[in-house]
């Protein structure tokens, strides 16, 4: 943020800029208005830069993570790996198990996107889950190690303030964000000031050390959609207002989290709420779920608030897997996750009239109609998917040339008719084309004739 308020393009706005398809001062301005963020820890190399804003392509964070009932190092780099693999623009690293340092260690070093953390959950583990005994020295110590191991952003649960708590009493699901229920469980048991927000600019000073963004957690987000929308929700989200412009104003980059779960007649306004009181900043959410009703599927009904809500202007979705509720994903969850998930993302950039996300749906179409099916495949969001649901019937090779599949069949392929239709249209056109070619001829080939008396 400093470089862009000080009209320098670095050489990440560049890559960015050539990434997004626009110009690195526009990319430049968007950092410097606090519109779009940067995530690139000065201690993360291996990271290509990227950039969350509304103007720019919507991306889709995948979290995974080991808990105290399964942790296993290998098990959580293969999932960073394969949620990148399918599309992952950022990765989460949400451990709450055992070994939590050297599993982000891992990730970091095998990780081309940006990776995030939520500092409180490692805070907690040195207290040995007490967490009367958190504080803000031990978050800075776990702050400053996770800075230097390379996280390139974190999630900060400071807007939620004590006498906010008491508003979600009355919920039908309480407070569900495991980062927020820590800060109320302190704050109730010492009877003070969230110390996040307390020493939210010495937070800051951390951040801007090493040029970490800040992801603003939305600490009483609402659980269920009879919750969404309420007093505590909002009032969260005031707050998170007012620690966007401190962030802003120590040079540090920041973007804000959203819920959660909300009805489908909801998702405008809390676009709208964000952008209100929180001046534009990037736009993170969770979803939203949009109806509570089918565990197991929470990939299937988040990803329709998704598209809908990045249409409207959220810069950055955070995927949901069908474990959602249920326990932790494996790799094959967070492979339906993603490709859930970068469904609904593109098809907001394409809403939105985004030239890339256009150009890729065009191209597949020409191939599809064309009945090129190895550029099908590979064009296609899961090339591997495609291929094996076409091959299930028709796995010859020359089949891979037909101008069908076995959905239609040869004689009732509605592409292949049209190709025919077409085909026979031009032998008309062409027909009359040359009738009044030799009609020209006939009248002996004079461009002006007469005209009879």
């Amino acid at each position: 943020m400093f470089y862009a308020r000080s009209n320098i393009i670095t050489k990440e706005m560049v890559y960015v800029a050539l990434r997004e398809g626009v110009s690195s001062e526009f990319v430049r301005g968007e950092i410097a208005n606090g519109h779009a963020v940067l995530p690139a820890n000065i201690n993360h190399p291996e990271t290509e830069p990227m950039i969350i804003g509304s103007k720019f392509l919507v991306k889709v964070n995948a979290n995974i993570g080991n808990s105290s009932v399964k942790a296993d190092l290998d098990s959580e780099v293969a999932k960073m790996k394969t949620a990148v693999r399918f599309g992952a623009d950022t990765v989460m690293d949400l451990s709450t198990g055992t070994q939590i340092k050297d599993t982000r260690g891992a990730i970091i070093r095998n990780s081309p996107v940006p990776i995030g953390t939520v500092p409180i959950y490692e805070a907690l583990q040195r207290v040995g889950g007490s967490v009367e005994k958190l504080s803000w020295e031990l978050f800075e110590e776990v702050m400053v190690d996770q800075a230097l191991q390379g996280v390139d952003y974190m999630t900060i649960h400071a807007g939620l303030l004590l006498p906010y708590i008491p508003l979600t009493t009355e919920r039908v699901t309480g407070i569900v964000s495991r980062g927020g229920s820590i800060m109320a469980t302190w704050s109730l048991a010492h009877h003070r000031e969230n110390f996040l927000y307390d020493h939210f600019e010495d937070l800051c000073e951390v951040a801007q050390r090493f040029d970490i963004t800040l992801s603003l957690g939305d600490g009483i987000r609402p659980g269920s959609i009879a919750d969404a929308n309420d007093e505590a929700q909002i009032s969260e989200l005031r707050t998170l207002g007012e620690l966007v412009q401190i962030a802003r104003a120590n040079y540090v980059q920041v973007m804000v989290e959203g819920p959660g779960h909300v009805p489908i007649d909801k998702i405008a306004e809390n676009v709208r709420l964000e952008d209100e009181l929180c001046d534009g900043a990037p736009f993170y959410t969770l979803g939203p779920i949009t109806t509570d009703f089918a565990p197991g599927f929470d990939h299937i009904t988040s990803a329709i608030g998704a598209a809908i809500i990045a249409t409207y202007g959220t810069s950055m979705l955070c995927y949901v897997t069908p474990k959602e509720h249920l326990g932790l994903p494996d790799a094959d969850d967070v492979r339906a996750g993603m490709t859930a998930y970068k469904i609904a993302a593109h098809a907001a950039d394409v809403a939105k009239g985004h030239p890339a996300a256009l150009r890729r749906d065009l191209e597949l179409s020409k191939a599809r109609f064309e009945f090129r099916w190895e550029d099908q495949f590979n064009l296609a969001l899961d090339p591997e998917v495609a291929r094996s649901f076409h091959d299930e019937t028709l796995p010859a090779p020359a089949a891979k040339k037909a101008h069908f599949c076995s959905m239609c069949g040869p004689k009732f392929c509605s592409m292949s008719l049209s190709h025919r239709l077409r085909k026979e249209q031009r032998i008309e056109i062409r027909a009359k084309m040359e009738e009044k070619s030799a009609e020209f001829r006939s009248m002996g080939s004079e461009i002006y004739i007469p005209s009879q008396p």
